[in-house]
């Protein structure tokens, strides 16, 4: 095509030059003056068809570049009964729109595809943009709102005024837990926000997700394990207690009761009714203690928050259990990096968790030949401060893993005078839940276990 043209092109220029050379003769040379009239004319055409020639081009790429701004790709730019010298332009022009066309449909394949996933996924979305109009709202969301037509946010005023106000108080990438009535219904919201930009505009997308199935799933579970335990250990103080009052009362009845003239009551017997007495108390202490325990985990003090130092805390932890630690000879080891690192916490309600903890990692040191306790503090990748308790103990079995941090669940005998109550892990990850943070356990068996405060 470039060949053709640039041919045609010239052809047509000496063309013209050899008419204006012989207009010229013909007006200066001889006297044939309308010839020359003629030849003038002749060269007016000539000019206005290379013009119109050149232009060709520009006319083809004009409406190629019109038929791409309104996405119309239904033109051809080729003359397929005259091969002209633009023949190859045209077959270019046709590529790019048949590549524009193919495009087109996969981008319009695409967005069906994903307006399809959006509409079916049992997730409530909807976004909207700085003005707060509607831009999507998919069927889980229009569904969970139990309404069909959402324009503006401030819509969900009509639905629920702290749904509304907490869609706009949830920054870009923070989640909360929402419990709102819609209608009759009773919801368990779980809301996650995210922000984008498109089109020089922001947007603000909301996840919204019933998860109140699930909740009393959980709850229904805690309950159950809950019970267990509580059935468990009111079990281990009511049996034998009722047991030994029977047998006092056996006792008491047959040697004063059971005879026709009561005589005194001989010593083995008394002896074996101050024993049964004395068990008898001793398990009604127990019982009491179990009381109060669940009376403390149902009561804790609300954080006064400061900040504080970690080593700070992590020192007067290791002293106060520097007395336990000489008796069972465990080598404490204390470490903070950065050394000046700080947390926003009440230091005594996070004392008392890892005092908690500590106490549990001497009962797993017990039987160690070699027992090591490391508290540490560092700042995980995700910026976070972390505080972990590692002792080089057995380890805890998978079976009971998941329920370590249930209340009143004990590995050691509870419920005895001296005993474990069972609730200091619970404790310690409730004290965690009121700072914002949480405490997790890993473990191998046998080697090392790791309880880990993350604020």
């Amino acid at each position: 095509m470039i060949n053709g043209f640039r041919v045609q092109t010239i052809l047509r220029i000496v063309a013209l030059s050899v008419s204006l050379a012989v207009m010229i003769y013909l007006i200066f040379q001889t006297e044939y003056l309308i010839s020359a009239v003629l030849l003038g004319i002749i060269i007016v055409l000539q000019v206005v068809a290379l013009v119109r020639y050149i232009e060709t081009t520009n006319t083809k790429l004009v409406r190629f570049l019109e038929a791409i701004n309104y996405n119309d790709f239904s033109l051809t730019f080729l003359n397929k009964k005259n091969k002209d010298t633009f023949y190859e332009l045209g077959e270019a022009f046709n590529e790019v729109i048949e590549k524009f066309k193919e495009e087109r449909t996969k981008g319009e394949e695409s967005h069906r595809y994903l307006e399809t996933v959006v509409q079916h996924i049992g997730i409530g979305l909807f976004s909207y943009n700085q003005d707060g109009n509607i831009e999507l709202l998919n069927t889980a969301a229009k569904r969970l709102l139990n309404t069909n037509v959402l324009r503006n946010v401030i819509q969900l005023k009509d639905i629920d005024e702290l749904l509304y106000n907490s869609v706009m108080e949830l920054k870009s990438g923070s989640r909360t837990l929402l419990n709102i009535q819609i209608e009759a219904e009773r919801l368990q919201l779980a809301m996650y926000a995210t922000e984008f930009r498109m089109k020089g505009e922001n947007y603000k997308l909301i996840s919204l997700q019933n998860i109140s199935s699930e909740l009393d799933e959980k709850e229904m579970e805690a309950w159950q394990n809950l019970t267990q335990v509580l059935a468990h250990e009111i079990m281990n103080s009511i049996t034998p207690i009722a047991s030994l009052s029977d047998t006092v009362n056996t006792m008491l009845l047959g040697d004063i009761f059971g005879s026709e003239s009561p005589e005194p009551i001989p010593g083995e017997t008394l002896d074996d009714v101050k024993e049964a007495l004395s068990t008898i108390n001793k398990r009604s202490l127990g019982l009491m203690r179990f009381v109060n325990s669940y009376r403390n985990i149902t009561q804790l003090p609300t954080p006064a928050f400061e900040v504080t130092p970690v080593r700070d805390i992590l020192k007067r932890v290791s002293n106060l259990m520097m007395g336990e630690a000489t008796r069972q000879r465990v080598n404490v080891q204390v470490s903070v990096e950065p050394d000046s690192l700080e947390v926003t916490a009440d230091p005594q309600l996070i004392e008392q968790a890892l005092i908690n903890i500590v106490k549990n990692a001497f009962k797993a040191l017990v039987e160690v030949d070699r027992p090591e306790l490391r508290l540490r503090s560092k700042i995980d990748g995700s910026g976070h401060a972390i505080i972990e308790v590692e002792d080089n103990g057995p380890g805890i079995k998978d079976s009971i893993l998941d329920k370590i941090f249930v209340p009143f669940y004990s590995t050691s005998k509870s419920m005895e005078v001296g005993g474990g109550s069972g609730i200091g892990l619970s404790l310690s990850r409730q004290i965690m839940r009121m700072h914002g943070g949480s405490l997790t356990v890993t473990t191998t068996e046998p080697g090392k276990t790791i309880f880990q405060l993350r604020f």
